[in-house]
């Protein structure tokens, strides 16, 4: 087992506020919000009670060949324009194909190819059903573009955690790195799930924010009028090695993945465990597989979807973990800006938690009319980090009780 450190050296992500991974983290600096009125046509045909959504700022198949994006699902474009992003920004690494892994997530998979092709079949019968149909909907679908793009044979893996999918991910190729399985792994996670039947479903739930008058304000993480999350969509990818590999080729390095956890709560299906138990296990062991106290960390990106329970059952982890302390330090909980992107929001917030101890900055939270007082965190305006060495979280949580966290330090 290896016991280098683990470095990030290439990001990639698309996401509502920005089709690269700079422009996503500048909207992020400047406040911006992602979420904006739905225009399809099914949003009044199915007269749902959500009309809004954080869609990706630069559709995918804009940025890929028409021939190529006719054969991915929308999950799986978004997950390789991501990807090619990081790869390139890592400066293209002189890779053996067979040392090269894929750890590339999703919550949801191909779901609007399959709902396309259930309505194909419906409508036209089943000879006018996409004979591409299955290799396109299937959830390992992204994984499997990405490796065959970048001719990764070490492996290609595909997690499927709810929302803390592409968390997981990390966590995984950390320790794939760290088994001997790849020198260099490509990890993140993606989703594209905009669609009536995902909008109903959160809606029944009353999981989703119903601020249809004002959507850019409609996700606002800690604020007392709280009402729900918003939905996204996207990609983000990490290119992950080993220090001595990295600096062998000259590679800049962004930050070190100091370490993760993975944890459940086997509590219930939706609800997080209201005292944040299996949260605050995860946060713990990451810690210490980072060799960290809880003493060393300087920022938090948070989880902070902007449900009324889920909020207070972060912090209540939180608290649990790092005592008074924590409100002393730097939270950030992006989704303000960006939405929710289920399967790919793990990696999206690590990329922003790489850019924070990167350009020691913690990106602000918008949003936050009047902050709850049961949830007290250093949260709103961004936070200069000084100079140092640092310590930063990023904690992901998903339906099923699934807890995922990963550490990074700065470099």
């Amino acid at each position: 087992m290896s016991s280098s450190r683990i470095v990030v050296t290439g990001i990639g992500a698309t996401t509502p506020i920005g089709g690269t991974a700079p422009e996503s983290w500048s909207a992020l600096l400047a406040g911006e919000s992602g979420a904006r009125s739905l225009e399809h046509d099914w949003v009044a045909k199915y007269e749902l009670p959500v009309t809004f959504a954080a869609s990706a700022r630069v559709p995918a198949d804009t940025v890929l060949a028409r021939p190529e994006a006719k054969r991915l699902d929308p999950s799986s474009q978004y997950a390789l324009v991501a990807a090619r992003e990081a790869w390139a920004d890592a400066g293209t690494p002189d890779v053996d194909p067979e040392r090269l892994g894929v750890d590339f997530a999703t919550g949801i998979g191909g779901l609007w190819t399959l709902l396309d092709g259930w309505d194909t079949l419906r409508e036209k019968g089943p000879r006018r059903v996409m004979p591409m149909s299955v290799p396109m909907l299937m959830p390992n679908a992204p994984a499997a573009a990405i490796s065959m793009y970048l001719e990764a044979r070490a492996y290609a893996r595909t997690v499927a955690s709810a929302c803390a999918s592409s968390t997981e991910s990390i966590v995984n190729a950390v320790e794939h790195i760290r088994l001997g399985l790849a020198d260099v792994v490509i990890a993140g996670g993606t989703e594209s799930v905009i669609h009536p039947i995902t909008l109903a479903a959160f809606s029944s739930m009353q999981a989703l924010s119903r601020r249809n008058d004002d959507p850019a304000h409609a996700s606002r993480p800690y604020s007392i009028d709280r009402d729900g999350f918003v939905m996204g969509e996207g990609a983000a990818a990490l290119v992950l090695e080993t220090e001595e590999h990295a600096r062998a080729r000259g590679a800049r390095i962004y930050a070190v993945v100091a370490g993760g956890a993975v944890t459940a709560d086997s509590y219930h299906i939706t609800a997080p465990e209201p005292e944040g138990l299996g949260a605050s296990r995860a946060v713990l062991q990451a810690l210490a597989q980072a060799d960290a106290s809880v003493d060393d960390v300087t920022h938090i990106n948070a989880h902070a979807t902007s449900t009324p329970t889920g909020d207070i059952a972060e912090y209540k982890a939180l608290l649990s973990v790092f005592g008074d302390r924590v409100h002393e330090i730097p939270v950030s909980a992006t989704k303000g800006s960006t939405g929710h992107l289920l399967g790919g929001t793990g990696a999206l917030e690590a990329v922003f938690t790489v850019l924070a101890l990167h350009n020691r900055i913690a990106p602000p939270t918008i949003n936050i009319t009047e902050q709850d007082p049961e949830i007290p965190l250093r949260v709103g305006e961004a936070v200069e980090l000084g100079d140092g060495d640092h310590v930063a979280i990023s904690n992901s949580f998903g339906f099923g009780g699934h807890n995922a966290v990963a550490a990074f330090r700065s470099i």
